[in-house]
């Protein structure tokens, strides 16, 4: 899978996790609601990316989306923490198992064509 649509898998895959965990604990799933969810691991996404780019890493490879998941998780914790939102470690494992799942498992799904 070309960069473009890696990426876009990736923020969708974020995108999901976010609508996942405002509906599991009935926070309603309103644009505002799910940006004010969202933005933080959208943000961590694009940092993932950033990083892989920097390295010169494949960003489509299981090891490439390793990264980017915990990036993700990482950068999107930190912001929580800055802007007053939870990070409680449960929060935190969830998040990493759910992103990591999402992100590596779509990765083991959809492998390049040789």
């Amino acid at each position: 899978m070309a960069r473009a649509p890696r990426i876009l898998a990736d923020l969708a895959a974020v995108c999901l996790f976010a609508a996942v965990g405002r509906l599991s604990h009935d926070e309603g799933l309103t644009a505002a609601g799910w940006l004010d969810t969202g933005w933080p691991f959208l943000v961590g996404v694009a940092a993932g990316w950033a990083l892989l780019a920097a390295l010169r890493r494949d960003g489509g490879s299981v090891a490439g989306g390793a990264l980017i998941a915990v990036a993700t998780v990482a950068v999107g914790m930190v912001l929580r923490r800055l802007t007053g939102e939870g990070t409680a470690p449960a929060f935190v494992a969830v998040a990493l198992v759910v992103v990591g799942l999402l992100v590596v498992g779509s990765r083991l799904v959809v492998r390049p064509r040789s």
